[in-house]
């Protein structure tokens, strides 16, 4: 009886990341749904527990007639902590929101060999857009518009 030293290759699951898309299109078009007559930024604060976590920042970059191009981040005033930056493209026809780029990485591979030289996980693509869901899950439950500063006369 032989150890066997191959590990079983890493196989896409196609279902589960349409699925995981067409619930971060929806996670999008709440909040953000006039993303496709509008561009520019819309903020939202994130509180946890009475402390401020910092804004979610959906910046409408390009809007196409079938898609549009979001940039999702987080602001905060941390210098310490890395500041998660990821490019969306939503597909209004298709009702699926994937992500395309994060950080500096562009077009991601549905599997990668591992190891690799960028050291990306052999599903860095799904990993990526269940964070994007994570993340737009938190902001749902979690998120405010943050307060106008209302300036007054004295």
């Amino acid at each position: 009886m032989g150890l066997n030293l191959l590990r079983e290759r890493y196989r896409v699951d196609l279902l589960e990341l349409q699925a995981t898309c067409e619930a971060n299109y929806a996670r999008l078009m709440r909040l953000l749904p006039a993303m496709r007559q509008e561009e520019g930024v819309r903020r939202i604060a994130i509180t946890s527990e009475q402390h401020s976590m910092g804004m979610l920042a959906l910046n409408v970059l390009e809007n196409c007639p079938y898609t549009s191009t979001i940039e999702v981040s987080q602001e905060h005033n941390l210098s310490w902590m890395p500041v998660p930056t990821l490019e969306v493209r939503v597909y209004h026809d298709a009702r699926m929101a994937e992500v395309i780029s994060a950080q500096s990485a562009r077009r991601f591979r549905s599997i990668y060999p591992y190891p690799n030289a960028a050291m990306h996980q052999p599903d860095e693509k799904t990993q990526l857009n269940v964070f994007l869901g994570e993340w737009l899950s938190h902001c749902l439950e979690c998120g405010h518009e943050p307060e106008p500063v209302l300036v007054g006369s004295r």
